[in-house]
């Protein structure tokens, strides 16, 4: 455990390293060469043929594993409801506060983004060349813009789900795993199994991809952020810094403000209280950006610590450690009005309620591990109008995101515990928790 988490250190601070020295160079590199068309050729040269390859490389492997990742986790955190007639009221209430909280972020996100507007302070220059560069295939989705009616619900039930998942439709593929996390709780128990052992293989498949990509992610941030502080110059990383002060205000008003009226209200327990007794997992989920690798400290904090029963705790921590992703989906939510606004789409209101329960429904489809909300932002992007390889204008400055979202998450998973704990009058054991 003491290696991996010094493996996990390492990584953090080469990533960071990756990044400033890319943003440093490419704004050196873009000064350099502004008055010399000599230099301007080396450094297209450069890019097109070493820096952009790498970087793109590192985009596919995050990118790849976004179908299977999002139907084996969401098919696999149906199922691990269990039968919901019997759970009853354990399961409606956590899942409710699941719902709500993470409804709860997003929403606080696009308030922000459009109040501070981080992605408008390009000039339009920039913006246009922003634009060629990932344009791709958005041309036609973004002279169309993205429809919400009669036919929004009819499409989510696909008709061929392969098309579906080969086209990258997101909604269809969530209503097909949701259908099929649902009939695994239905079927016969051995069948039930076996298939989830399939979608578990699945899964670990997927995550191992994503670990090798962050065992890259130093050079591949290096390379991304180079290419484009290079092409662009620093009026692109001053909006990005507004990004990113955009994304930390939005976890911070989730994490002491929402938290704390609902431990309160809520839970009856005091959140200085609250907060003090679970520094370890704080701890623990801001240095390994993962809500899978601190799920074990969860647990003992939560029954140690926070005085939880081990059945609820062993219930909702797992639960919420694949589903309840409130900073996630509030980073998603942000990030996808962030790069909106950089390409000059602007979004109508029906649209962004598409972005809310879009960011809800992919945020419980996120992988607990480092990086893993990112391949999912291409679908949302994609059903927006927005080319998905813009995600490399923000991948530079994830790490340090990714590191704080996972906070917020696995913080909203042991409120979730203290709320239902609390809420359960025939629970084994009363939680010893202080009144607000």
């Amino acid at each position: 455990m003491a290696d991996a988490r010094a493996k996990e250190s390492n990584l953090h601070r080469n990533i960071l390293i990756g990044l400033i020295l890319g943003a440093v160079l490419g704004v050196v590199a873009n000064r350099v060469v502004a008055d010399s068309p000599d230099g301007r050729e080396v450094l297209a040269w450069a890019l097109r043929n070493v820096v952009d390859p790498i970087g793109e490389i590192f985009r596919r492997l995050l990118v790849l594993v976004v179908v299977p990742l999002v139907f084996a986790s969401l098919s696999l955190g149906v199922a691990r409801l269990g039968d919901l007639s019997q759970l009853g009221r354990i399961g409606a209430k956590t899942f409710g506060y699941f719902l709500v909280t993470t409804t709860f972020a997003v929403v606080i996100g696009l308030a922000l983004v459009q109040w501070i507007s981080p992605g408008t302070q390009l000039s339009p220059e920039t913006r246009q060349g922003l634009e060629q560069q990932f344009r791709g295939a958005a041309t036609e989705r973004l002279s169309r813009p993205a429809e919400f009616g009669i036919s929004t619900f009819v499409n989510i039930v696909p008709d061929n789900p392969l098309r579906a998942a080969v086209e990258m439709q997101m909604l269809p593929v969530i209503f097909v795993a949701l259908l099929v996390g649902i009939g695994l709780t239905r079927i016969d128990p051995a069948k039930s199994r076996s298939v989830q052992q399939v979608l578990e293989g699945i899964g670990e498949l997927t995550l191992f991809i994503i670990h090798l990509a962050m065992r890259v992610a130093p050079v591949g941030v290096f390379a991304l952020i180079f290419s484009t502080s290079a092409k662009f110059g620093f009026e692109l990383l001053q909006s990005l810094g507004l990004y990113v002060a955009t994304v930390l205000l939005g976890l911070s008003i989730q994490m002491f403000g929402v938290f704390p009226i609902l431990l309160t209200v809520l839970g009856r327990m005091n959140p200085w209280l609250f907060f003090r007794r679970i520094r370890t997992v704080i701890l623990t989920a801001f240095s390994t950006s993962s809500s899978s690798a601190t799920l074990s400290t969860s647990m003992a904090v939560a029954q140690e610590e926070l005085k939880i029963p081990k059945p609820l705790a062993g219930f909702v921590l797992p639960l919420g450690a694949t589903m309840n992703m409130n900073g996630t989906a509030l980073f998603e939510g942000v990030t996808v009005l962030f790069l909106c606004q950089i390409f000059g789409r602007s979004l109508a209101f029906d649209e962004q309620i598409i972005v809310v329960l879009m960011s809800v429904l992919i945020a419980i489809g996120a992988a607990g591990v480092p990086g893993g909300s990112i391949p999912l932002l291409g679908m949302v992007l994609a059903t927006v109008g927005i080319e998905p390889g813009a995600i490399a204008i923000i991948l530079g400055v994830d790490r340090l995101l990714d590191m704080c979202r996972t906070t917020v998450n696995v913080t909203g998973d042991l409120t979730a515990a203290v709320y239902v704990a609390r809420s359960e009058a025939d629970r084994p054991a009363q939680p010893e928790m202080d009144a607000a």
